[in-house]
């Protein structure tokens, strides 16, 4: 058994200045850019939610600037398979993560889980 569950929202930036990304997304969005202690503050930069609300990044990216979530799970290998099973196939891995495109073309990753509450909200998979 593993568990998994929607993540979070990342919006990708194909940009040089990620202050100036984070800065448009969070006056968009009514929401304050804060660095996240969890990751490179070089790349990414969280938009902070209130509790219970949906993970939101903004992250500096080589490729075209595009919209992606993000599901995360307790067990990585047995979610990219059980989403393999339901079609999706997997594009790349990154460091933790794996980088998977869905049936209909969408790239989505599937992240370690960091969501406080996890265990209690996520999916249950046999």
């Amino acid at each position: 058994m593993h568990k998994s569950q929607l993540g979070g929202l990342i919006i990708d930036c194909q940009t040089d200045d990620l202050e100036a990304a984070a800065t448009f997304w969070s006056a968009a969005l009514g929401m304050t850019a804060i660095s996240d202690p969890r990751s490179d503050n070089t790349i990414y930069r969280r938009l902070e939610s209130r509790p219970g609300e949906l993970e939101i990044e903004v992250q500096r990216v080589s490729h075209e600037s595009r919209v992606h979530l993000d599901i995360e799970t307790d067990n990585t290998e047995a979610e990219v398979t059980r989403l393999e099973q339901l079609g999706a196939r997997r594009v790349e891995n990154v460091h933790s993560w794996v980088v998977m495109e869905a049936p209909t073309g969408q790239r989505f990753c599937v992240v370690k889980s960091q969501t406080r509450g996890f265990d209690e909200s996520a999916n249950r998979w046999e």
